[in-house]
């Protein structure tokens, strides 16, 4: 199984550029085997690319810019979800090859299998637990009378003293209480804080993008547009010359 992924040699994306460096940078970082396909310079590359995205997976105005990522003919995915997989540790179930030994994706997909197995023991082991014969049934019930017996004036002197602690811990429950309210308050601001300076640096990312990606589709339309004319003057110049020679 090879691994393609569709670039752009000479973008003028910047956002572009760097969505490729970042794909291929990573793919060579996991020692992947991948080959790469430049549809600026190969016609051929960018038919093939357009024509095999699925038509869900494209954008509105129906042409896929890349990176676009294919394992042989079955289609992958974009930058974007190439970007989800490398945050959920899966980057290896999203371009369809099995995980080596001793990586994260192997050890997670290892965890999942062996999870219904580790609660079954756990269940049984606590079940286990819950059947113990108590201590006074194992060492008879004359024992266990003697002790009860022997205790009974230091039974009441334990309650006084768990009472005291009791009201200790009451205490400091309301004094801690009375605490939390203020550091949370102060946790939640901070956390405010962080969430608009995320978001704003979020959105200023998002419009720079989207402009690099509208000033490629014009790019590559008018790429289009031009083939087109020289094509239209080719069909002239035969059509003209077929005339003269007719004449």
């Amino acid at each position: 199984m090879v691994i393609k992924v569709f670039l752009a040699s000479s973008s003028g994306s910047t956002a572009i550029k760097k969505k490729q460096q970042d794909v291929v940078g990573f793919l060579e970082a996991l020692k992947v085997d991948y080959t790469q396909l430049d549809i600026a310079c190969n016609e051929d590359n960018r038919m093939w690319m357009r024509q095999n995205v699925p038509t869900e997976k494209k954008p509105t105005n129906g042409i896929p810019l890349p990176p676009q990522i294919f394992n042989e003919e079955s289609y992958c995915g974009d930058y974007d979800t190439f970007f989800d997989a490398k945050e959920d540790n899966s980057v290896y179930e999203f371009l369809g090859l099995p995980p080596p030994p001793g990586s994260k994706e192997a050890e997670k997909a290892q965890i999942v299998e062996n999870g219904t197995h580790a609660e079954e023991t756990i269940a049984d082991e606590n079940v286990d637990e819950s059947t113990e014969v108590p201590v006074e049934e194992r060492n008879g019930n004359a024992h266990g009378e003697e002790e009860e017996e022997g205790e009974g004036g230091e039974e009441e002197e334990e309650e006084v003293a768990e009472g005291e602690i009791a009201d200790d811990e009451a205490t400091e429950g309301e004094t801690a209480g009375d605490e939390a309210p203020a550091e949370e308050e102060e946790a939640v601001e901070e956390t405010d804080e962080v969430t608009e300076d995320t978001r704003a640096r979020a959105e200023e990312e998002e419009e720079q993008e989207e402009a690099d990606e509208d000033r490629e589709e014009e790019d590559l339309q008018s790429e289009d547009e031009e083939e087109a004319e020289v094509q239209e003057e080719e069909e002239e110049d035969v059509e003209e010359t077929q005339e003269e020679e007719a004449e």
